[in-house]
């Protein structure tokens, strides 16, 4: 690697702090994406967390020998504590491997030491794991769509569909939800939930509930007509063992979206969320006339340009 490609790497760094670090102080925000693959020679992500960084590697096919490549990143992680003032030992570093779909967020991976701390976002506290799963534990790119469902929640009944770690759960129960429900199929990530919520001080196991399942025949057991809000945010691809189908969100989106709104009252509202690049949504299948894509509206200010999902709202006829 060139001096002049890692001139143009800290050229590219020192445009996105300076910009982005105004608009986290400005929002007082501590957790944000620094960089995401902008240059070709340097396929990294960089997200900060508080006085901690965290970045993955993507796997890219690259001519540097094992030795070249430690040389570089060595020198790449130089830049990036030089650029940020956090000191090296407060880096983790990941392979994000190219996936399809988040099933391997569920495979815990061989760490010598788990990194396990306490971030807070718009005044909720998030446990985030730096070293032992593909993801930390908070998706910073629904920021803005958590907020948009805190905003809805007050006195709703709220389920969260595909909960992962429950940070929708966490702004809905803490803006007075009067029930809320989060349903995944992995019960290391309801565990991680049900921390969440009690170091928010959330505690009443009346309204909240935290329920092991596969979503997709979940679906088929609610009641008509009884939830006023729900988040559904599906993988991609999924064929866990512990699932009796085949999850394929292209093919199965308009019967998991008419399950959803059927299980809703007249009026409530479904944010739906895929990180299938290539997603359609079928407008013509779906049992709703009011369906907005809020995909542009939900984006937030470190992943502008760089935004791999899909979001829509989606209100009971």
């Amino acid at each position: 690697m060139t001096p002049e490609k890692f001139q143009m790497f800290e050229n590219r760094l020192l445009k996105n702090y300076k910009h982005r670090l105004k608009q986290a102080k400005r929002l007082s925000l501590t957790c944000w994406r620094l960089y995401d693959h902008d240059l070709p020679e340097f396929p990294i992500c960089i997200e900060l967390y508080e006085e901690y960084i965290y970045i993955a590697e993507y796997n890219r096919r690259h001519a540097l020998t094992d030795e070249e490549h430690e040389i570089w990143f060595t020198e790449t992680k130089r830049i990036v504590s030089e650029m940020t003032g956090v000191p090296v030992d407060h880096m983790y570093v990941k392979l994000r491997k190219r996936m399809s779909h988040r099933e391997g967020q569920y495979e815990k991976e061989a760490v010598t030491e788990s990194k396990i701390i306490t971030v807070q976002e718009n005044g909720h506290k998030f446990l985030v794991n730096l070293t032992d799963y593909l993801d930390t534990g908070l998706f910073l790119d629904h920021r803005i769509t958590r907020q948009m469902v805190a905003a809805e929640a007050k006195d709703k009944v709220f389920l969260n569909l595909f909960s992962y770690t429950s940070s929708f759960s966490i702004y809905a129960a803490s803006a007075g939800a009067k029930e809320v429900s989060s349903v995944d199929l992995s019960k290391t990530y309801l565990g991680w939930s049900e921390d969440n919520f009690a170091i928010n001080l959330l505690k009443n196991p009346t309204a909240y509930h935290f329920v092991h399942a596969d979503v997709k025949q979940y679906l088929k057991t609610l009641p008509n007509n009884y939830y006023d809000l729900v988040v559904m945010d599906p993988p991609t691809f999924s064929n866990s063992k512990r699932m009796k189908d085949i999850l394929d969100i292209q093919r199965d989106h308009v019967e998991l979206i008419n399950d959803v709104l059927k299980a809703m009252k007249p009026g409530g509202i479904l944010y739906f969320s895929t990180n299938f690049t290539q997603f359609i949504i079928d407008l013509e299948k779906i049992n709703s006339q009011q369906i907005k894509d809020i995909t542009k509206a939900t984006t937030p200010f470190d992943f502008e340009g760089r935004l791999k999902r899909w979001c829509y709202k989606i209100v009971k006829d």
